[in-house]
């Protein structure tokens, strides 16, 4: 069957097997960020934006996002860098193999709040595994980085 997606920014139009999921099809298209962890959708690590909201792509065929817009850790590099910089700096990326999907997921955060208290921010980060740390790193590092940005925009240096 073919499809046409919007990957990144690009559009790709590809034959594919009907039952082909879409972690399979943005891996085969070189996004690497976008990993398999756990083959039942509950560890995070295959998160991609589907229109701007977060999927678990080893969950959904690649036919369902024909027609649809893609984005993978390798089309938000700008974004991403930005705030993962505040997660490397509380030592929360050890093995860095859950990074990909807990970074989208706060992203997707980030666009829906702006300014999401801890618990809130716990709650929408439960779904993400990380079999290195106890998730306080990755917690320091959001909040540090809300920080950040809410001095950031009232012109506060640091």
């Amino acid at each position: 069957m073919l499809i046409n997606i919007v990957l990144n920014g690009k559009k790709i139009t590809r034959e594919i097997e009907p039952d082909l999921l879409l972690i399979d099809f943005v891996r085969k298209e070189g996004c690497f960020s976008v990993k398999r962890g756990c083959e039942t959708s509950n560890c995070g690590l295959c998160t991609v934006f589907l229109n701007d909201k977060p999927v678990l792509s080893c969950s959904l065929l690649a036919a369902r996002a024909d027609g649809q817009q893609v984005t993978t850790l390798e089309g938000l590099q700008e974004e991403a860098a930005e705030f993962g910089a505040f997660i490397a700096d509380q030592g929360a990326e050890q093995c860095g193999f859950c990074n990909p999907g807990f970074i989208m997921n706060a992203l997707a955060l980030f666009r829906e709040n702006p300014e999401p208290g801890e618990e809130e921010i716990k709650e929408y980060l439960a779904g993400n595994l990380c079999r290195c740390s106890g998730y306080e790193g990755q917690l320091r590092g959001i909040l540090n980085f809300l920080a950040w940005k809410k001095d950031k925009k009232r012109g506060v240096s640091l």
